[in-house]
């Protein structure tokens, strides 16, 4: 009887501890899979949030712009909240303050009004958000980072290519939006060309006014009026981009002057690769977009990762904004002309060949 007992007593001790054993198992799995479900919805929560403001998408390249920083920044594991002003200072000082609302962790921000957005970067440093001056500079603020292509340069790329095609002669000169700081450098790396001709006379400066947020029908009303006071007499222009180059060179045709009168242009759009292949538009500066808006994203994330700008080997000049020197990465712009584009445009893969030569 006691030996039955003792079995018994044994058989209830096994069952008892495998029930324990397995009931620890049990809730060690759902521990595990509690803790993992954490971790999933904390990296869920930590997933870096990037503000990219643009001043348009009215221009082709703006739209490669953001195409691009999308792209490489979804790569990279971040979300990108896109906000495009349409020219408009106000809806861009909305669109900001409502980015950081939304929690980013970094703000890349192309100012359509270079002055007023200071305001925009001490509002997002006070939300601890760091700020990337991004194609156009941010004046009079203390901006973390600036990332564009050499401003300046281009403007001298235009200057030289117009000194040396018409060294002497009438020519009108177009400036970009004078609420944009890159129109301000565009026109200086230009003058340093232009001025010391005309200041020797060989140049006489019939025109000199800015394009209103760079549209081409404002563009293309001023130079309408410029050939009127002029009586057609003009034989270099200094168009700033592409777009306004387009409404240039629409009045230009109306005289029947298309063709005759060197005009440049930048940011290498389909259309003004037209416009050269035709004979219309003399040159572009080719900025690669892609380069500068993948290199934006990238920094972005890293600097939305706690890495400080002096980390950055890139960062290796500075621009003064009015207020800072800010750290700044530079690339460098190309200039296009018919003898160029195809291996500049073209074999890069910036357009395809049958895009530009169809009618």
């Amino acid at each position: 009887m006691a030996k039955r007992f003792n079995r018994v007593l044994a058989l209830l001790l096994v069952v008892f501890l495998t029930v324990s054993i397995l009931t620890g198992c049990s809730k060690t799995v759902q521990d595990q899979a509690a803790s993992s479900d954490q971790q999933q919805s904390q990296n869920e929560e930590k997933k870096i949030k990037i503000g990219f403001s643009l001043p348009t998408l009215r221009e082709e390249r703006y739209i490669k712009d953001r195409d691009y920083f999308v792209q490489r920044a979804q790569e990279l594991g971040a979300e990108v909240l896109v906000q495009a002003a349409n020219n408009d200072e106000n809806q861009q000082n909305n669109q900001v303050e409502n980015l950081i609302t939304q929690g980013i962790d970094v703000l890349v921000l192309d100012p359509q009004n270079a002055d007023s957005a200071a305001a925009l970067v001490e509002a997002a440093h006070k939300a601890g958000i760091k700020v990337i001056s991004y194609d156009r500079l941010i004046r009079n603020a203390d901006v973390d980072l600036y990332i564009s292509f050499d401003n300046v340069k281009v403007g001298e790329l235009q200057g030289k290519f117009l000194t040396e095609k018409v060294p002497k002669g009438n020519y009108f000169l177009f400036s970009g939006a004078p609420t944009d700081n890159n129109a301000r450098l565009f026109k200086q790396g230009a003058m340093k060309y232009i001025q010391p001709l005309a200041d020797k006379g060989d140049i006489k400066i019939l025109f000199d006014q800015p394009i209103k947020d760079w549209q081409p029908e404002e563009a293309l009303k001023l130079c309408e009026n410029a050939l009127t006071a002029n009586k057609n007499q003009v034989d270099a222009i200094l168009a700033p981009n592409d777009g306004t180059a387009g409404g240039i060179i629409q009045a230009l045709q109306a005289q029947g002057l298309a063709g005759k009168v060197v005009v440049t242009g930048q940011d290498a759009e389909l259309a003004a690769a037209k416009r050269i292949v035709e004979g219309t538009q003399s040159m572009t500066v080719f900025k690669d977009v892609r380069e500068l808006a993948k290199k934006a994203a990238e920094v972005a994330v890293m600097l939305a990762q706690g890495k400080e700008v002096k980390d950055l080997p890139e960062a290796n000049q500075t621009v003064n904004n009015g207020k800072i020197d800010v750290p700044s990465i530079l690339l460098t712009p190309v200039v296009v002309t018919k003898d160029n584009l195809e291996s500049v445009l073209i074999e890069s893969g910036w357009f395809k060949r049958e895009d530009v030569y169809s009618k």
